[in-house]
Order: C-alpha cells, then structure tokens, then sequence
C-alpha cells in the first residue's frame, strides 16, 4: 500500500474506490444469502475500515487526512444543524428494528463504517491528491465522485427505482460539496463522519410505511433545495473556494 501511495497518490485513492465499490456490492449479495441485513458487507466494512484507519496512523497521515479536531468552531459551519436536521429525517416517521434485530444490528455498524470510509477514501484521499494542482478541480471531483458512485444501486439489486436512485445520486453530489467545504476549512474529517455514519446508519430504525409516500417525496425534495443546497451556498459565501488557508 505504501509504495503505491508514494508513487502516485491519486492512483491510491482510486484504487480504494474501486475496491470499495465492487467489494461492497459483492457482499450486499452474499449478505442476502444468509438472510441477515449486511452481515458479510459488515464484515468486509469492518476490516476496510480498520485496515485504512491503522495504515494512516502508522505513516504519521492523521492531520493530512483530517482524523483531528477541526481548527474552527463549530459556530462557523452553523453547529452543523443542517446537517443535523437531515440525518434525523430517517425517525421523522417512527422508529423501529427496521430488520430484525440482527440484521439491525449488522446493517447499524455497517454503515457506520461506511461513514469513515467514505469519508476518508473521497473527502480524504482523492480531494487531497487532487488539491495541490487545483483545489476548485479537488472540489468539485470529490463531491460528483461521491454522488455518482451512488449509481451502484441502480444495478446491485438494491430494488431502488430509477427516480428515487436519481434523487439519491443529487442529494450526494450536494452533500458531497458541503462536507468537502467542511473539511478543506475546518480541516477535520471528524464531524463529516459522524454526519455520514448517521444518516445511513439510523435508517436502520426508519419505520416502513411511517409517512406518506408523496410526503416523504415532497420532504426529500425540499430538504435537498432548501436545507442542504442553502448550506452549501452559505459554505461557498463565508469561505470562498480561493481563499488561501493554511492546510
């Protein structure tokens, strides 16, 4: 892993994202096979996760890659509410064991890994090795890199249909853009990850058939023009993308 990394960094950012990717799709069909929600995709998550966490911290990469506190507070990103407000969208309808007890257990730690991951491999990876040649590049390929990847579900039998892969696909391009505004100023990947682990991960308590389906349209829609596209606009107002910082 190393001396991929030393030889081209980009090259290792892409590697893991196409690891992750297929790795993952594969294990959500072997997890259907045991009948148990993300059961083998835990597992693989589990050990991605550990395996990149203890390589960046054996090379001394933990501030590069924003496994740190941030260096602003948090006031400066609005306590973070918007993002808040969309991860507890999921219990807005009720809460229960979405999968049964196990399966709720294995899909709530899968995706928790999922947000370090994620996080680390497009927020961390690819936005740093593209940052040094042109930061508003680094930006913007990191936030359409992460929304697109999401365009897996359309094939893995997911069973999601193609509008709701489509609002998927959107709702990560812009949460993509405000957490890579969060980490390139605040300098820590921490509150993205927190951000990310729980909004996939308390899906796992939604209770099915909790709201109205039109309802619940209607809400995605709005919370993906006014509460996460207003805060990447005020991202962009209160830092613009040229300002000069420190990293």
């Amino acid at each position: 892993m190393t001396k991929l990394y030393q030889k081209s960094e980009i090259t290792f950012a892409i590697v893991w994202i196409v690891a992750y990717v297929v790795l993952s799709s594969l294990a959500d069909q072997l997890s259907e096979s045991t009948g148990i929600e993300k059961s083998v995709t835990f597992v693989l998550h589990l050990v991605m996760s550990l395996v990149l966490f203890f390589w960046i911290r054996r090379n001394g990469l933990c501030e590069k890659y924003g496994l740190c506190r941030s260096r602003r507070p948090a006031k400066d990103f609005l306590y973070y509410l918007p993002l808040i407000l969309i991860a507890s969208t999921a219990l807005w309808g009720g809460v229960c064991a979405r999968f049964g007890f196990p399966g709720t257990l294995t899909y709530f730690l899968s995706m928790c890994c999922v947000g370090f991951l994620e996080e680390v491999i497009f927020r961390g990876l690819l936005f740093r090795a593209m940052e040094k040649d042109n930061l508003k590049t680094a930006v913007i390929v990191s936030a359409v890199t992460f929304g697109i990847g999401h365009i897996v579900n359309l094939f893995n039998g997911s069973g999601k249909a193609l509008t709701d892969s489509v609002v998927q696909i959107i709702f990560a391009i812009l949460v993509g853009f405000a957490l890579v505004l969060i980490f390139y100023h605040g300098g820590s990947l921490i509150p993205c990850i927190a951000f990310h682990a729980a909004n996939n991960a308390l899906y796992a308590f939604e209770k099915e058939g909790g709201m109205d389906p039109k309802l619940e349209v209607v809400l995605n829609v709005a919370l993906i023009i006014a509460v996460l596209g207003g805060y990447v606009l005020y991202l962009i107002k209160k830092f613009p993308i040229n300002t000069e910082e420190k990293q």
